[in-house]
This record gives C-alpha cells, sequence and structure tokens, in this order.
C-alpha cells in the first residue's frame, strides 16, 4: 500500500465541477493499493498517516502529527501509485490491486480513519477526479508499509 501525503494548507476534491470533498488544514493522501495488501497493511498506513510528525511545533520543528494538531484528512484513491516504472517509457501496473479489492481497502481505510476520530474527506473511488491543494511547506512524504 502506497500512501502519498501532502501537508496542507487546504485541499479540494472535485468531480463534473462539483465538490465532493474538501479540507482545511491537514493531510492530502493519495492512496494507492496493491495485490498483496490486506486489512493490517492498511492499519499500519492509517497508524502511520495520522501518527507521523510533519506539522510544526512552537520551535519550527516537524514534531507534531496530524492527530496532535486536529487536522482534516482528505483520502483520494490513486491507482497510478502502485505502478512499476523501472523499465521502459510506459508504467506497469501489474502489481495493483483488482478494483474491487482496492476498493474494498479503501472504504476499509476510511471507516478506520472516521473511527479514529479524524475529520476526514474523500474522492471517489474510480471516478475522474480533479484535485486541487496547497502544500504548505511543500511537505510531501511517500509511505509505505
Amino acid at each position: 500500500m502506497q500512501g502519498l501525503i501532502q501537508r496542507v494548507k487546504h485541499a479540494k476534491v472535485e468531480i463534473n465541477n462539483q465538490v465532493v470533498g474538501e479540507i482545511s488544514q491537514g493531510i492530502l493522501l493519495l492512496l494507492g493499493v496493491e495485490k498483496h495488501d490486506d486489512t493490517q497493511t492498511a492499519d499500519k498506513l492509517l497508524h502511520k498517516v495520522s501518527n507521523y510528525r510533519i506539522f510544526t511545533d512552537e520551535n519550527d520543528k516537524m514534531n507534531l502529527s496530524l492527530k496532535d494538531i486536529k487536522g482534516e484528512l482528505l483520502v483520494v484513491s490513486q491507482f497510478t501509485l502502485a505502478a512499476d516504472t523501472k523499465k521502459g517509457m510506459r508504467p506497469s501496473f501489474s502489481s495493483a490491486a483488482t478494483p474491487s479489492q482496492a476498493n474494498e481497502l479503501y472504504e476499509y481505510f476510511v471507516d478506520k480513519a472516521k473511527e479514529l476520530g479524524l475529520t476526514i474527506a474523500t474522492g471517489e473511488f474510480g471516478a475522474d477526479m480533479q484535485v486541487s491543494l496547497c502544500n504548505d511547506g511543500p511537505v510531501t512524504f511517500n509511505l509505505s508499509v
């Protein structure tokens, strides 16, 4: 499971010019699901996303997590994160989960994030989405578990 996180001032997802998910300060998570992923993988990634210390404290050091600042989380399914780009000039998606497996784990991840009490917004799995954000820093990390 791949998670590309970006610390944001705000972010939103639109489908057909309609906002379907929007957050203020927090994390935009682009979530890619691979064949070998399961609920344990999703749990590990959620723990990492919610506790990863990428927000600055009073000394301007990255010591605070999303939970610490009571930030918001925008989760967007991102099939292309599962791409193998090592060979050739075209990505291979052979390691990506099937759409049904990926959707199941995406929904599981979102439900578990809500159970943690996080303020969460989402895109729509499999939809053609436009994502807008104000990356704060910029701060971006690729998390794998």
